[in-house]
């Protein structure tokens, strides 16, 4: 039995003149599949596509923001509120272990409801957690509101890779998925600036508010103008399937379709993690969380310390903020230029060779003294070296697993990788404090990327969905 015009029509006046038939026969179901992964790969990207990409850019900008708000918070809320370091230590691991469940638990299940359907529950998470930080009264109430909007930050990383995985050509796909990636580094930028311009006179409260207001604003454009993938559509095939591909490929300027072939029973099944170590593609896996995991535990190191390494490396102790913000300037630069040379020189050897050029530039910063101009310069370039590289690995996330399980796919490689996360900043403080030295501590992490690069090489190309 197929799903026929005559049964669930789109309204004519959407529809182009032109049409394409996919065949009504269960035979046919990945050939028709493959006629609709076409029409997006290899025509040039409409204003829709371009639209679902910017939408999924502006989503990732306000993650950064949402993330990054209680470090820039942590100084005020401290003298407010008279507490201790570790309990801010409390409040800043309650948001990553939320993060974690939602990428290991709740976000593989796009792959069940939806991709579109994902992003709002997470947008509405994420913005009623920030209003539930800015009016929590208590460290225990704080950490409960930032675990609960980790879980939505935790979402949504995997469902926008995707839809701006599906929604661009091929010709620009690397480039789009890491474009989205790019907005996390200027929310962070962004949110720097406001929070110095804000909280001296207004306090830490209502800068979560305007985050707050500001993402929810995100919902009603979501709802209005991103359509659901239309991968999923044709593989999942939920009720209207037919109607809102039609209407998709509409709006995109593309031939609409006849009609659906009913979908094999072997496409009814659930998502599931298992799926993801089927056949050759298990090797792939495991390199894919092996990367993730190292570039994690250099990433977050960075992070958390170069403002006060910067400071002990000799930048004045007042001007140690703008060392994350020259590191933040240049994550947003690598994330872009990588998914622009990448089409030409390769995905995965591009994230090797940035790594190992964010390598030999750590151990530069550790090893030399330097004027505050090369040291704002040097962290500059490691946000281009080590954030661009890193950033390569969901643009390959999204290329190896196919539609059924690529949320799964990228969720999981994501929480797979949180324990370098929190393993990074932690060996890190370890080393600084045993008297290891700059030197010394910056090698150590060196090592780490040039293995993550080396595994990002071993992700098989012909694993790639």
């Amino acid at each position: 039995m197929s799903i026929t015009a005559s049964a669930t029509a789109p309204d004519e006046t959407l529809l182009p003149a032109k049409s394409d038939n996919c065949s009504t026969s269960t035979s046919n179901y990945q050939d028709c599949i493959q006629r609709i992964r076409t029409l997006v790969d290899d025509n040039r990207m409409s204003g829709l596509q371009i639209l679902v990409v910017l939408i999924c850019f502006v989503l990732n900008m306000l993650d950064g923001m949402d993330v990054v708000l209680m470090s820039y918070a942590a100084p005020v809320l401290a003298q407010d509120w008279s507490i201790q370091p570790a309990a801010l230590g409390v409040v800043f691991s309650a948001a990553l272990v939320g993060m974690t469940f939602g990428c290991l638990a709740i976000a593989p299940y796009a792959d069940v409801i939806g991709r579109r359907r994902m992003i709002m529950i997470a947008i509405f998470i994420i913005a009623s957690g920030m209003l539930l930080s800015g009016l929590s009264q208590s460290v225990i109430q704080l950490a409960a509101a930032r675990i609960y909007t980790g879980l939505g930050v935790g979402a949504i990383l995997a469902s926008m890779a995707s839809m701006a995985s599906e929604y661009s050509s091929e010709k620009h796909r690397n480039f789009c998925v890491s474009l989205v990636q790019a907005g996390f580094p200027i929310g962070a930028v962004l949110t720097g600036f406001t929070s110095a311009a804000i909280m001296p006179d207004h306090g830490w409260q209502p800068m979560f508010i305007v985050a707050a207001a500001m993402t929810a604003i995100m919902l009603p454009l979501v709802y209005f103008l991103m359509p659901e993938s239309l991968e999923f559509l044709a593989k999942r095939q939920p009720k209207g399937a037919f109607t809102a591909i039609n209407k998709t490929l509409s709006r995109m300027k593309a031939p609409v379709l006849q009609s659906l072939p009913e979908k094999p029973d072997d496409a009814h099944h659930k998502t599931s993690v298992k799926a993801l170590f089927q056949g050759t593609r298990q090797f792939s896996t495991i390199m894919l969380w092996t990367g993730v995991f190292l570039g994690f535990f250099t990433l977050y190191f960075v992070i958390s310390w170069i403002p006060k390494i910067a400071v002990d490396a000799g930048l004045p102790l007042e001007k140690g903020i703008y060392a994350g913000t020259a590191y933040n300037l240049g994550s947003f630069v690598g994330s872009i230029f990588l998914g622009w040379i990448s089409a030409r020189f390769g995905l995965q050897r591009m994230i090797f060779a940035f790594f190992t050029l964010a390598a030999i530039t750590l151990i530069i910063f550790g090893t030399t003294q330097m004027s505050v101009f090369f040291i704002l310069l040097t962290a500059f370039i490691i946000g281009i070296t080590l954030n661009g590289g890193f950033n390569g690995f969901w643009p390959t996330a999204a290329r190896l697993y196919p539609t059924e399980i690529r949320t799964t796919g990228i969720g999981w490689a994501v929480g797979a990788g949180r324990a370098g996360a929190v393993l990074g900043p932690m060996v890190g403080g370890y080393l600084l404090q045993s008297g290891a030295g700059l030197a010394t501590t910056f090698v150590v992490f060196a090592v780490p990327l040039v293995l993550a690069g080396i595994a990002a090489l071993n992700i098989r190309s012909k694993d790639f969905a």
